[in-house]
């Protein structure tokens, strides 16, 4: 699971370039040039940051299903050694009993345990497989989540750059009073307890009368 830090990364790559456009693009409409997108730029964006690191060790829905992946992996390869077993001792027995066999009897037990190898070795790669379609299933997942939050938590906050700060980012220096991992890390965990327990999210009654 150790490349999971990476799906921050791709949530949050573009904000400082986004950062710098949004610097730039105010400059320029302050100095009187045109604007090309109908609207004026925010002279005072807000910004602020997550560290990664803590969003990832602290997200309850990412250790519940680390916890799944692991104890899944775990059944496969007990299951993989199983066949693996089972297939040498075939070969043991046949190793053991090979000078009493004929020569037919002998092409035909080395060509079904051929066989078997071969079915083996594409078991493993279909495991393979899936563990790693699991592990993509669950990156996803974890970054449709992560981004679909932070956009209800910038639009809440009047947010318009959340920036990642690790020793990975670009980011050299910011102040502590620009962490909101704390509030992140919060408000996901609310979430992902709220889902569990089946909480349906609040509507707007619809009979109400319209002002």
């Amino acid at each position: 699971m150790k490349n999971l830090s990476l799906i921050l990364n791709a949530v949050l790559l573009v904000a400082v370039g986004v950062l710098f456009y949004l610097h730039f693009a105010g400059n320029k409409t302050s100095s009187g040039g045109p604007s090309t997108s109908g609207s004026s730029v925010p002279s005072d964006v807000k910004i602020a940051y997550i560290s990664s690191d803590s969003v990832l060790k602290h997200y309850e829905f990412l250790k519940a299903n680390q916890v799944q992946m692991e104890a899944k992996a775990r059944k496969i390869e007990q299951e993989y050694r199983n066949r693996a077993q089972g297939l040498q001792n075939e070969i043991t027995a046949y190793q053991r009993n090979v000078t009493s066999m004929t020569l037919g009897q002998v092409k035909a037990v080395e060509e079904d345990l051929g066989k078997k190898q071969q079915n083996l070795q594409m078991y493993q790669q279909s495991l393979s497989q899936q563990m790693m379609e699991e592990e993509s299933k669950l990156q996803k997942e974890l970054y449709d989540r992560i981004t679909a939050y932070l956009k209800k938590y910038a639009a809440d906050k009047n947010l318009q750059v959340v920036l990642k700060f690790d020793p990975t980012s670009d980011v050299l220096y910011v102040g502590d009073a620009l962490d909101v991992s704390n509030d992140v890390i919060k408000g996901l965990n609310e979430e992902y307890k709220q889902e569990k327990a089946g909480a349906a999210p609040v509507k707007k009654d619809s009979t109400a009368t319209k002002k």
